[in-house]
């Protein structure tokens, strides 16, 4: 059992580590310097790319979406506060093991839109967005093992009365 919680617990970590690099780059702006918005990704990297595909070829069946979501200004505040939020936040729970389950659902459903939205198979199915969501969906499935927060809140009399909390807790 040590050995499983040690190892739940690195994966835990680095793909935690990585979401809160992600959203903390894109909050104090570290690579670009200005602030972070999502509408030139929409706009202009969502066209994909298959094996062997023409770069300039849209070969995303769901581009026309992404680009219409760019070109809303008022809903694009709100992707751009949901993608920033949503990768601290997923990123600190994952390292700290609280909520767990949740964070690690968050998570693989966050890197779910992600790699649809950027539909690169130029060099195969196997990119960054499903590795990461297939590991955050595996911590999700296996719970955040003994070093976690979630593992102290568990043994707390009022969480053991209600019920749904094992679903969110690690």
């Amino acid at each position: 059992m040590e050995r499983r919680d040690r190892g739940i617990f690195v994966l835990r970590a680095v793909v935690g580590l990585g979401f809160l690099f992600a959203g903390l780059d894109k909050f104090f702006m570290w690579a670009s310097g200005t602030p972070f918005t999502a509408a030139g990704f929409l706009k202009f990297a969502t066209t994909g790319a298959w094996l062997g595909s023409d770069p300039k070829a849209v070969v995303n069946p769901t581009h026309p979406l992404w680009v219409s979501l760019a070109g809303n200004a008022s809903l694009m505040g709100a992707i751009d506060t949901l993608v920033v939020f949503g990768e601290c936040a997923v990123g600190i729970a994952l390292i700290l093991g609280l909520a767990t389950r949740f964070a690690g659902v968050a998570g693989a459903t966050m890197m779910g839109l992600f790699f649809v939205a950027n539909w690169s198979f130029a060099n195969g199915p196997f990119n960054e967005q499903l590795m990461y969501g297939l590991i955050a969906g595996v911590v999700a499935y296996v719970g955040a093992g003994a070093y976690a927060l979630d593992s102290v809140i568990e043994k707390l009399a009022i969480t053991q009365r209600v019920p749904v909390a094992k679903y969110v807790l690690g």
